[in-house]
C-alpha cells in the first residue's frame, strides 16, 4: 500500500487528529495519533498487520512480540497472520518486563511491533528485554514514526506511516496565541 492509502485508514478511523493537542512530552501539536480509533478496529489492524509481514516477508520469524497496551493487539495479529506465537512487555515498578511466563530462546527469531514511535524509549525498553533473551531480533515495525527519523534503532526498522508532527513550547506554540482550545489526549490524561 502507498503512505497516502494508509493515512486515508487512519482518516477514516477517526485516528489521525488535527486541532491543537497537548502531547506527553508536555509540549504542543496541531496533529494527533489516536491509535486506539485504528486498533479498535479488526479489518483495519488485519489490513496493516499484514502491510508489516509483507515488509520483513523474507525472514523467518518465530516470534512477534510488542509493549502493552497497543503493542498487543498489533503483536497478536501480526503472530496470528503469520501463524507464530506472541508475547508482550509491561510495566513493573517503572520497567518493561516479560511476565506471565513468556519466554524466549536463543534461537526464537523474534519480530518487534509497536502502534506509535514518537521518542523510541518503550521500542529501545523491549529489544533490551528481548536481546537479555538472546533471541535473535529480525526487525522492528511499526505503524506510525512520529519521531521525525530522531527514533533510530540497531535493527531493520519499518514504518507504515510517517508524520512529522509539529511540534512547540508552550511559550512558543501559535495555537495558543491564536486562543485555539488545548485538547489533552491519551492514557496519561485519562481519568
Amino acid at each position: 500500500m502507498e503512505k497516502e492509502e494508509i493515512l486515508e485508514i487512519f482518516r477514516q478511523a477517526g485516528a489521525f487528529l488535527e486541532g491543537h493537542f497537548l502531547l506527553t512530552s508536555g509540549l504542543h501539536s496541531p496533529f494527533y495519533i489516536e491509535k486506539f480509533k485504528i486498533l479498535q478496529l479488526p479489518r483495519y489492524v488485519e489490513i496493516l498487520s499484514g502491510e508489516i509481514i509483507r515488509y520483513f516477508s523474507g525472514e523467518k520469524i518465530d516470534v512477534v512480540v510488542g509493549p502493552a497496551v497497543g503493542g498487543i493487539i498489533l503483536a497478536y495479529e501480526v503472530a496470528r497472520q503469520l501463524g507464530v506465537r506472541m508475547a508482550f512487555t509491561e510495566r513493573e515498578e517503572g520497567k518493561m518486563v516479560f511476565r506471565r511466563d513468556f519466554e524466549l530462546k536463543k534461537r526464537d527469531r523474534v519480530l518487534v511491533v509497536e502502534d506509535v514511535v514518537t521518542t523510541g524509549a518503550s521500542v529501545a525498553e523491549v529489544i533490551k528485554r528481548v536481546e537479555e533473551t538472546e533471541a535473535q531480533i529480525v526487525g522492528i515495525g511499526v505503524l506510525v514514526d512520529r519521531s521525525g527519523k530522531k527514533a533510530t534503532f540497531s535493527y531493520p526498522f519499518h514504518s507504515l506511516l510517517e508524520i512529522e508532527a509539529q511540534t512547540y513550547s508552550p511559550e512558543e506554540c501559535p495555537l495558543c496565541q491564536q486562543k485555539v482550545a488545548l485538547q489533552k489526549r491519551g492514557s496519561r490524561y485519562l481519568s
